[in-house]
């Protein structure tokens, strides 16, 4: 198997184990994160003034000679596709995505190509290092089929990683933009006796529960307040719509992202997303308070009104901040037109 070679010193003053001196003087360019360091000194391919040391442990000092040999990246098993991506960002690290409604992030038994990452595969190349080990798009957080919008991928193990650890971290600023039934409003009665929603100041809708599967529908999530996962979201007003108000736009973002948080949380609450097949209930519209077009637009918009529309984040290299928007994509924004938005 072809193979490279990264070689350099221990710096000054280093932590006195192997895995973590290694963490901290390997050159940047060489992309290996902790985790791939780690593999790497289990499988032998860690030399130490000419030895190979496979214990983590191991004693280092100060001008300590490391040569690791780092197997080439191995081709994914998942083919390359020629389809189309609107690119956002992208250099030598990652890739940010605004992904269209109705494209799947990665292949599954249901949906083995035409996804993100068999277009990604494409897109980048040569240009993947490789994460662990493997020729691939580091997957570090999805959004639905049916969802529109930001996704940032990693293209170096390094990145894979340092991604991975603000998403665990909760540090990933995600904005999202939906369509739902109904008003979130503070005013309403009936969400004062909602288990999990209470408001914050400036009538800020939060939710907080648990989400776990549902018992008898694997393809949904259920609202627990035991077991489960912790799930916090948010929702501001941004534009309710009719007279009398019969639905809103509003903006969501999470402390928490778990599978169908803002779809779930949202149907929880009983504000659940226009066009959403699995939690929204398909409502009608009172056409007197909306008009008839208003009624016709959210009766046949065939998918979740929900769009990730912000996504910020630490470059998990470089360290600068960066901050992405996309705007809504057209069928929301004609709904909201429909609806009587602007």
């Amino acid at each position: 198997m072809a193979e490279t070679l990264v070689e350099f010193v221990i710096a000054e003053d280093p932590p006195k184990r192997l895995d973590k001196a290694l963490s901290r003087d390997v050159p940047v360019e060489a992309s290996l994160s902790r985790t791939r360091l780690a593999k790497l000194i289990s499988e032998g391919g860690v030399a130490l003034n000419g030895g190979a040391v496979t214990d983590p442990k191991h004693k280092v000092a100060e001008g300590d000679a490391v040569v690791i040999t780092v197997p080439v990246a191995e081709d994914s098993h998942i083919g390359p596709e020629d389809i189309p991506l609107e690119v956002i960002w992208e250099d030598d690290d990652l890739i940010v995505i605004n992904k269209p409604a109705g494209m799947v992030v990665h292949p599954a038994p249901g949906t083995p190509n035409g996804t993100l990452v068999n277009a990604l595969l494409h897109h980048c190349g040569d240009t993947l290092s490789g994460v662990g080990g493997m020729k691939r798009p580091g997957i570090v957080h999805r959004i639905d089929k049916e969802t529109s919008g930001l996704l940032v991928v990693a293209k170096t193990d390094a990145a894979h990683q340092g991604l991975a650890a603000q998403f665990e971290a909760h540090t990933v600023e995600r904005y999202y933009r939906a369509v739902c039934y109904g008003v979130p409003d503070a005013n309403d009665p009936r969400l004062r006796g909602v288990r999990g929603v209470n408001f914050e100041s400036g009538n800020i809708m939060k939710i907080t529960t648990h989400l776990a599967r549902h018992k008898t529908d694997r393809q949904r999530q259920a609202v627990l307040f035991e077991g489960g996962r912790h799930a916090v979201t948010r929702v501001r007003i941004v534009q309710p719509f009719g007279n009398p108000a019969v639905a809103c736009l509003v903006e969501c973002w999470l402390e928490t992202g778990r599978t169908h948080q803002i779809r779930v949380h949202m149907a929880h609450a009983g504000h659940g997303l226009i066009g959403d097949p699995v939690y929204g209930g398909r409502r009608k519209l009172a056409e007197k308070a909306i008009g008839v077009k208003g009624a016709a637009a959210a009766r046949s918009f065939d998918r979740q009104a929900l769009h990730a529309a912000v996504l910020g984040f630490e470059h998990p290299v470089t360290g600068e901040m960066l901050r992405f928007e996309a705007p809504l994509p057209e069928d929301m924004a004609q709904l909201i037109e429909d609806l009587g938005g602007v």
